[in-house]
């Protein structure tokens, strides 16, 4: 397994759905660190590391969002592991 790094940019309404809230819960649930905040352009960003195939279930995640969410569209952004975080926190 290798370690990367995605940086998502969530498109639609993603803020007052409690979207980090569960975001952060999905991240706990697959183990990966990194943070979740809300843009003030409407979006929801997120930089999220750990095991690829993690970062894949929290990407596919994101599209769906939590219930009250409708996301219109992600952007993902693959950089190199940095291992800086040691959990997933809501900024």
């Amino acid at each position: 397994m290798s370690r990367e790094r995605a940086h998502l940019i969530v498109k639609g309404r993603v803020q007052g759905v409690f979207f980090r809230v569960e975001a952060k819960r999905k991240a706990d649930e697959l183990g990966l660190t990194g943070w979740v905040r809300n843009n003030p352009d409407g979006t929801v960003e997120a930089v999220a590391e750990g095991e690829d195939d993690m970062l894949k279930r929290f990407i596919e995640w994101c599209h769906e969002g939590p219930g009250r969410a409708s996301v219109s569209g992600v952007e993902v952004k693959w950089e190199p592991y940095t291992g800086k975080y040691s959990v997933f926190a809501i900024n």
